[in-house]
């Protein structure tokens, strides 16, 4: 007979974990976790939490560097990545401590779950039941078809927070947000790092000033950016190019996109529709079977993870609730972690443009910024799209250090409909990296 829920939910990361605390805490429903790799999901684990860690030790070794010598302070020697590794293992929760937390609240199933119809789960022949079921598995690197690249002891970011050594070069494949974390992590950390990007441009979801300028930071950080072209082939330790060029490293670090863990669930069988990047859902996270969600990366929507969060809690409140609440993602904002940070909210100027809307900018660059001086940063901006004539602020758009508190404390004025006369209106605080955005208003409405 089998284990029977009023919610079984695959997988145990952020949109997991959010939909079974909902549910148990709102509903008094009995729910399940199957979880067939690491409890606590990637974000705690191997992405978000351990990366972000990195970050801060390579901000710390850049500005010893750069201004230690002139404040008085010894500028440190080679860096040690085996004790950085250390570190940061030190701030991650161990896989018995998520099990034992997760535990004490629900029924926790370790194994590759299967779903043998809309009701009933299979785990590794332990049958679980439920009446509704949330698949939120998450996703992984994709690793491309590239000739010679089986050949390679190649790393993603699980692999590189594991290293133990500093590669003497490392050749990052993917502009978008992993990759340039990473490139400018172990730039910093003393690699000679190039970055290869199939796009014309880093970043090409961002605005494109925007992407402009970290593209100069990270050049100032040594970083070769290739664009415009893709991998052929690996020759041994050499990458050729599909463009002719050709570019040697140590080590190869994937980050040109993710695909969703959904081989071993069977959705087939079931009935489930999927698209390229994952499983199909609607905006209150149904899938094409009634009594099945889905959560998180594995929609292939927006890979955050307050955004797998918030897609959870809507698919809880439509499994008990009916409430009527559907997902919007039209003010979401985002951040690139780097140094300086590239975070946004709302439309770039090309995606007003291409709505037909009558959108005008206004721009600030961080060098106007008082903050910028103590850390001798040249590269960010404060970019405004805003509407002609209603002066609704349509986007925001920053470069610079703590841009993503910067961006995450206006989104909601964004999605209340702001206009740059109000931003150029309101009190600021001196000096603050926040106080660029009001500057860029006042351009758009001179005080």
């Amino acid at each position: 007979m089998p284990l029977t829920f009023d919610l079984v939910v695959l997988g145990s990361g952020s949109a997991a974990r959010d939909a079974a605390r909902k549910a148990s805490t709102e509903f008094g429903a009995t729910v399940a976790l199957v979880e067939s790799t690491r409890w606590g999901g990637s974000c705690p684990n191997v992405a978000c939490k351990p990366t972000k860690a990195y970050l801060v030790a390579a901000d710390l070794a850049r500005d010893l560097r750069r201004l230690g010598p002139k404040l008085g302070l010894s500028v440190p020697g080679e860096l040690d990545l085996a004790r950085v590794r250390d570190w940061k293992n030190t701030l991650r929760k161990p896989q018995e401590r998520w099990h034992e937390e997760l535990a004490e609240r629900f029924e926790t199933v370790r194994g590759e779950a299967r779903l043998r119809d809309a009701r009933t789960v299979d785990v590794d022949g332990r049958e679980l039941a439920a009446e509704r079921i949330l698949v939120a598995t998450g996703s992984r690197t994709a690793v491309p078809a590239i000739p010679g690249l089986e050949r390679l002891d190649w790393v993603d970011h699980v692999g590189a927070l594991e290293l133990d050594a500093l590669p003497r070069s490392l050749l990052v494949l993917g502009g978008g947000p992993v990759g340039l974390e990473f490139a400018q992590i172990f730039a910093r950390f003393g690699s000679r790092v190039a970055i290869v990007q199939g796009a014309a441009r880093i970043s090409p979801r961002s605005d494109e000033e925007a992407a402009a300028a970290l593209a100069a930071a990270l050049a100032d950080d040594g970083v070769e950016i290739v664009t415009g072209t893709t991998v052929e082939r690996f020759e041994g330790s050499h990458a050729v190019l599909v463009n002719g060029a050709s570019l040697e490293a140590d080590r190869v670090l994937l980050a040109s996109g993710r695909v969703p863990n959904v081989e071993a669930l069977g959705l087939d069988r079931v009935g489930i529709r999927t698209h390229r990047a994952g499983i199909a859902v609607d905006e209150r996270m149904r899938t094409s079977v009634a009594g099945v969600w889905a959560a998180g990366d594995v929609t292939g929507l927006a890979q955050f993870t307050p955004v797998a969060q918030y897609q959870a809690r809507i698919a809880v409140d439509d499994m008990f609730a009916s409430s009527g609440r559907t997902a919007d993602y039209s003010t979401l904002p985002t951040a690139i972690f780097t140094d300086p940070e590239l975070a946004a909210v709302g439309l770039t100027e090309h995606d007003a443009l291409e709505r037909g809307l009558d959108a005008l900018t206004a721009t600030n660059l961080i060098t106007n910024v008082t903050r910028s001086q103590y850390i001798e940063e040249r590269n960010g901006l404060y970019k405004l799209v805003y509407e002609r004539g209603t002066g609704r602020v349509l986007g925001i758009h920053v470069v610079s250090r703590n841009a993503s508190d910067v961006v995450q404390g206006l989104a909601i004025a964004v999605a209340r409909g702001v206009t740059v006369a109000e931003l150029a209106a309101a009190h600021h605080i001196y000096p603050s990296w926040g106080e660029g955005v009001k500057a860029a208003a006042e351009r758009a409405v001179p005080v």
